[in-house]
């Protein structure tokens, strides 16, 4: 054969083959065929049942259970499990399996088995599987997966045996199902939270009980384990980070954590990790701390040795476990003291780009308190100790950075994860629960519970405590009490929880009717001034709060800062001081303590040190007096707008009496070179920073008295001796030398007119001095020395006070007294050299270029009126400092002028004042009447003070004082007539005040009358119409506007008990008035007297006489916008009665009228016949006399010819008329002499019947306007009688509130 048989019967078909004979049978060789393939291909020899095979398994299974730690490696192990595949015919995924279950249960040797399981098996697809089946057979209800089975998965993962992809597929449950729980537990978590602040009807109660038990049953039934979880943790064990990372980004956030076995094994692989570096940077000084192990896994996160391996995977840890890190308080510490620890190396680096490296590794820092630290601690349960650990990194980051935290902490972290919302609930529930229970006599046990609650959840109790504050202010002392046991940390949220409550933008911070300041933001001023003071709470946050309000033009926050001085450096502002207290207030800072203030202030060094300290530190001292300064005006222009204007006036006020006091703190704690170093020259303030100059000075003058004080000191170093001439001439050079630059610069705040009368000089000594420099208060001295000699007695006397204490008291009181009589040698030794330096300065002060009224308005305009209503003490200030300038002698000063201007025109100063600023004009004005009164009351104190002063002179030459003349002088009675006369300005202007309905008007004037009411009304006539006039204000305001009801009764009641000190008009002053032989004038007897016969002509006393007719025009220029309205208001008034009605108004009023015309027409006749010269009873309301009460036709024909053009026409002739006059004055004579009353007699009779053909032009009230310059050349009666007729016109069209001056003619 060619071809072999073997050969044919593989390549040939069985038919073939069967018909060549070489098989019998096709059909047959088929059937063979298929046996043998089966045999072959699909018959298994190969066995996977332990039943099977049980031998080969055994030996199996006991190959791999041997001891291991002999010589035997994977490789020899490996051979063998070969040889037994192959020997007993063993599967070879059975024996995969076999190995995966004696892995786990020798779980601790993957050196061992992972090599094998790699060297065994090259599909990891196959071990996926096995381990998948492995998983799923856990998978049933109630079934618990083996952590073994978790730690075979996660070491094979970890040594990428397998994917993690393919074995995520088949672990339970599905991610769909987490999110769902997750949801469900978020809902869960705000219904708990909604239950606990809702309240429930106990109707429905029951049913909630019966919901709460199917929840129970339901979770009863346990569902399977979590095998993502369990796998997680298992991950996290062996120290595969990566592959748990990627677990965990399947999962909602904080899912996995939340579960406290991932939380705790998440912690111990931190633990590990950061080990090295918290060894070297973290371990506080003398603690050993325990070592830990590392992880022998080659695999697991490298440990960090610097701070910037942090970032590696530290940081994506702790971010991933949050709020859990509260499981492990060690770890809490531990990250919390890198972080000081880096604070420490970041405030010390300097180079460039380890500084870029520093600054993200900061960010990372604070990423880490907003996210780990902060929320961690609020599930921790009252941890005191960490709250203080953490404030130790906290307080080393700035206070934008730690509010920014507390902000997020307060505000987002709570809504992040269901377990902090039911804290936050619970949280709420608690500080209702204690709140309810807070009282005065509890404070001490509440105070723990709110201590305990504040250690964990800060911002949501303080948040909750704050807003029951704003409604119930008086829980603020109870409250303030019981926060002692807070930490550092909680006390730095509490000031950050304030701040924002402040600024919350959804509180108005004025009442509904825009009128006042809510009650809200008082209660919360006080809250923090208590707060601050009393405990150790950095202050920059609120400091720098209120600057950037006052930058924003808000002045409404002040409120804060006047709280928080006024406690922390017990510096307190009101207006309200009794006349000790403003005594005490003119000594030294001892005297200002002890009596100067209502509260007692004691034991404020530590917290005004505090406050100084933030300020200083954060460069806020300046910037806020500065902002202050600014904002007073801005309150009125740019805030003002819009706002009532009571409320106006109280913002100003509350910025003004802030800027005082912050003043005064910045003066009286900062240390001479800190001021000087802060506060720029006054030119630099006024015209750089735009500071009004009264408040530019107040800031500059404690500069320099410290800068006189420390340059006469050096001075005496120097030059040693002890002579007091000597001493004070060192005072006079060091003022010289610090006050001559300030000369200078105080030149540019005013065009150069001004200082034509009045020198730079002197301006400046004005501005630069204080009650201090002026005057000892030697009473307020000796009453406080008095006080703690009593306080010794009564501790000596007192037999319950132990020894011990009884001499620390004793010690205190004597140091206190030395004190105080050491402080009062010094001042007194202070004002003397002051008092010299003033004699020296005073002919250099005046120049008096133009006029002494010039001089006087100047002085008045640019020094007097600003500071008078600066402070209550500087009200005092310049009333005395006026009556120094008279008691100096000083040249080209006009006192009586200078009193007279203030006295004659109130009208507009009280008009344009705030409340405050009213009573401390009020005060001024009080101070200005004192010595007035003092003055008035005896001749011989006249005589002594005022008799041969230069201020007193009626004749003003531009020589200057010759004190040569007597009767150049104004005499005691005709000075009596004078203070009469300023009485009765002050009665009109009181009236008009009053009369007008205006707030603002009555509010001032009667506080205004409430500070003056010991020196004034003295006059009983002028007493009684303020009190009609009043009386009415308390009958029309009952209803409409209370607080001036109030004010008015108040002053009703007081006026009432002054009645008794009042004295008629002839006790006064003497109507019938002296004749001297230099031929003085008469001067008027009283305002709006009833017989005005005689009235005009003898209008004009001696101060009348002494000024210009160039003050009446400039006058008339100044007031004319004012006098427009006035005059027509006078014209349209009804003629009013003397019990303050409108006569068409009271049947009553009519009655009076005509008994009082009868009573007038009597009195007129026994007074002409007694003397023209006199006048009867002065009705002082400024009032008609009695004919011309009639309202009748008289009245209409007076006004209709007021009203016409002719009346205008007489003022211009009168005009033209008086300048003539004028000339002829000066021509005749270069002095200004006084006409006897005997010269003007017969012109008053003339006048009589003038006044009578005119239908009596001439008001009471303008009668008693003061009359003009009399010339010492006799004229004739006639034209005498007709220029005062004209001047009666002229007269009758000004202003009720208009007020003559006096008049000074210079020679």
């Amino acid at each position: 054969y060619f071809v072999s048989d073997t050969v044919l019967k593989e390549r040939l078909d069985p038919e073939t083959l069967e018909s060549l004979g070489l098989i019998k049978q096709a059909q047959q060789f088929n059937q063979k065929i298929v046996k043998i393939k089966t045999k072959l291909f699909y018959k298994q020899q190969k066995f996977n049942l332990l039943r099977e095979e049980n031998e080969g398994y055994a030996k199996l299974i006991t190959e791999l259970g041997q001891d291991l730690s002999g010589n035997i490696t994977s490789h020899l192990i490996l051979e063998n499990i070969k040889s037994l595949i192959g020997c007993f015919n063993l599967d070879p995924n059975r024996v995969l399996d076999i190995i995966l279950e004696v892995y786990e249960c020798r779980s601790d040797q993957d050196e061992f088995f992972i090599p094998l399981i790699k060297s065994y098996m090259c599909e990891p697809q196959t071990l996926c599987h096995i381990l998948g089946f492995k998983f799923k057979f856990h998978q049933e209800p109630n079934g618990e997966t083996p952590s073994s089975l978790y730690h075979v998965a996660a070491a094979l993962l970890q040594h990428n045996l397998i994917e993690l992809e393919d074995l995520y597929v088949h672990l339970l449950p599905l991610d769909p199902f987490i999110l769902e729980e997750h949801k469900k537990e978020i809902t869960e978590a705000k219904q708990i939270a909604r239950k606990l602040t809702m309240v429930l009807v106990p109707s429905e109660k029951p049913d909630e009980k019966e919901k709460e038990k199917e929840k129970e049953e339901e979770k009863n039934e346990k569902p399977p384990d979590n095998q993502k979880l369990g796998l997680l943790e298992a991950l996290l064990k062996i120290g595969d980070w990566h592959h748990a990372q990627s677990i965990m980004d399947q999962m909602p956030s904080f899912y996995a954590t939340s579960h406290k076995s991932i939380a705790v094994a998440l912690c111990q692989l931190l633990h590990l990790t950061v080990e090295p570096l918290y060894r070297r940077a973290g371990v506080p000084k003398g603690a050993k701390g325990g070592l830990m192990r590392p992880l022998r896994n080659r695999r697991a996160p490298r440990p960090a040795e610097t701070f910037d391996e942090l970032r590696k995977e530290v940081f994506s840890m702790l971010c991933y476990l949050g709020p859990h890190l509260s499981h492990d308080a060690i770890l809490f510490a531990k990250i919390v003291r890198l972080g000081k620890g880096f604070m420490k190396e970041f405030q010390n680096e300097s180079k460039q780009d380890d500084k870029e490296k520093m600054d993200t590794l900061l960010s990372c820092f604070l990423s880490i308190a907003d996210q780990v630290l902060l929320p961690s601690l609020t599930l921790m349960d009252c941890n005191a100790c960490m709250s203080e650990e953490l404030w130790g990194l906290f307080k080393l980051f700035p206070y934008q950075h730690r509010y920014r935290l507390y902000g997020q902490w307060k505000n987002e972290t709570y809504n992040s994860h269901p377990l902090l919302v039911k804290v936050k609930a619970q949280t709420v529930d608690r500080a209702k629960y204690i709140m309810k229970r807070l009282t005065k006599e509890n404070v001490k046990p509440s105070g723990r519970q709110i201590g305990k609650l504040s250690h964990s959840n800060p911002t949501i109790l303080f948040d909750y405590i704050l807003s029951q504050i704003q409604w119930y202010d008086n829980l603020i002392t109870p409250v303030v009490d019981s926060l002692k046991y807070l930490t550092s940390l909680n006390y730095d949220v509490l000031a950050y929880c304030i701040i924002e409550a402040l600024a919350n933008p959804e509180k108005e911070k004025m009442k509904h009717d825009d009128t006042t300041i809510s009650a809200w933001l008082q209660s919360l001023a006080s809250l923090c001034g208590a707060v601050f003071r009393k405990y150790p709470i950095e202050l920059a946050g609120l400091l720098q709060y209120v600057t950037n309000q006052l930058k924003a033009g808000k002045s409404f926050d002040l409120l804060i800062l006047k709280e928080v001085v006024q406690k922390m450096a017990g510096i307190e502002i009101t207006d309200e001081m009794t006349i000790e207290q403003l005594e005490a207030m003119t000594g030294g800072e001892q005297l200002k303590a002890e009596g100067g203030y209502f509260g007692q202030i004691r034991n404020t060094k530590k917290s005004s040190q505090r406050l100084k300290d933030a300020l200083l530190d954060h460069e806020l001292a300046l910037p806020i007096c500065l902002l202050m300064a600014q904002q007073r005006n801005g309150v009125v222009f740019l805030e003002g707008g819009e706002k009532h204007l009571k409320l106006v006036g109280k913002l100003y006020d509350q910025c003004h009496d802030t800027l005082v006091q912050f003043g005064g703190f910045l003066a009286s704690n900062l240390s001479t070179e800190d001021y000087i170093k802060r506060v720029p020259s006054v030119d630099i303030l006024c015209n750089q920073f735009h500071t009004p100059h009264d408040a530019a000075f107040f800031l500059s003058r404690p500069m320099y008295a410290h800068q006189i004080l420390s340059k006469y000191d050096e001075l005496k170093k120097a030059e040693k001796g002890n002579r007091q001439q000597q001493k004070v001439h060192k005072y006079i050079t060091a003022c010289e030398l610090v006050m001559t630059p300030v000369h200078e610069a105080v030149v540019s705040l005013h065009p150069p007119k001004v200082w034509d009368d009045i020198r730079p000089q002197f301006y400046a000594t004005f501005w630069s001095l204080t009650m201090y420099d002026l005057a000892v208060p030697h009473n307020a001295y000796d009453r406080e020395v008095n006080k703690l000699r009593l306080q010794m007695k009564a501790i000596d006397e007192n037999p319950e006070m132990p020894p011990n204490k009884k001499k620390k008291e004793k010690e205190r009181c004597t140091v206190l007294q030395d004190k105080l009589l050491e402080e009062e040698k010094k001042q007194l030794e202070h004002v003397q050299r002051v008092l010299h330096r003033l004699k020296l300065e005073k002919d250099n002060w005046l120049l008096a270029k133009s006029t002494k009224n010039e001089t006087i308005t100047k002085f008045l305009q640019l020094c007097i009126f600003p500071r008078c209503i600066f402070s209550a003490i500087d009200a005092v200030y310049c009333a005395r400092f006026v009556e120094l300038v008279h008691q100096q002698k000083t040249p080209n000063f006009c006192t009586l002028l200078c009193y007279d201007r203030v006295f004659s025109d109130i009208i507009y100063t009280v008009a344009s004042c705030t409340e405050n600023e009213a009573r401390r004009y009020g005060r001024f004005l009080c101070c200005m009447l004192e010595t007035v009164t003092r003055w008035h009351s005896d001749r011989a104190i006249y005589e002594k003070e005022c008799g041969n002063y230069p201020g007193f002179l009626t004749i003003l030459r531009a020589t200057g004082f010759d004190g040569g003349n007597k009767a150049d002088q104004l005499d005691y009675e005709n000075f009596r007539h004078v203070v009469h006369k300023w009485h009765y300005k002050l009665t009109k202007a009181s009236v008009h005040c009053l009369e007008t309905g205006e707030y603002t008007h009555i509010r001032n004037i009667l506080i205004v009358l409430t500070k003056i009411l010991h020196w004034y009304p003295k006059v009983l006539n002028l007493g009684q119409a303020l009190e009609r006039r009043v009386h009415k204000i308390c009958q029309e305001e009952k209803e409409k506007r209370p607080d001036l009801y109030a004010l008015a009764m108040g002053y009703s009641g007081q006026l009432k008990s002054r009645k008794p000190y009042m004295v008629p008009e002839n006790e006064f002053h003497h109507k019938e008035q002296p004749v001297r032989s230099a031929t003085p004038a008469n001067l008027q007897n009283g305002p709006g007297s009833a017989g005005k016969t005689a009235a005009t002509a003898t209008n004009a006393g001696k101060p009348e006489e002494c000024a210009t007719e160039e003050t009446d025009k400039s006058k008339e220029k100044s007031q004319g916008t004012v006098k427009a309205p006035s005059k027509t208001n006078t014209l349209t008034t009804k003629v009013t009665t003397s019990n303050g009605n409108s006569a068409p108004n009271s049947t009553k009023a009519v009655k009076e009228k005509e008994d009082k015309e009868k009573s007038g027409k009597e009195k007129n006749k026994e007074r002409k016949e007694k003397t023209p010269a006199s006048t009867p009873e002065a009705k002082v309301t400024g009032k008609e006399k009695p004919k011309e009460e009639r309202p009748g036709k008289d009245d209409k024909a007076r006004e209709a010819k007021e009203k016409t053009p002719k009346a205008d026409k007489e003022k211009e002739k009168l005009k033209k008329e008086e300048k003539p006059s004028k000339e002829d004055k000066l021509k005749v004579s270069g002095n200004t002499e006084f006409k006897s009353s005997a010269d003007k007699e017969p012109s008053k009779e003339r006048d009589v019947a003038k006044e009578a053909k005119v239908k009596e032009m001439s008001k009471g009230e303008k009668a008693a306007v003061t009359g003009s310059l009399k010339s010492p050349v006799p004229r004739s009666e006639t034209s005498e009688s007709e220029r005062e007729q004209k001047r009666r016109k002229l007269d009758t069209h000004s202003s009720p509130s208009h007020s003559s001056t006096v008049k000074v003619s210079i020679a």
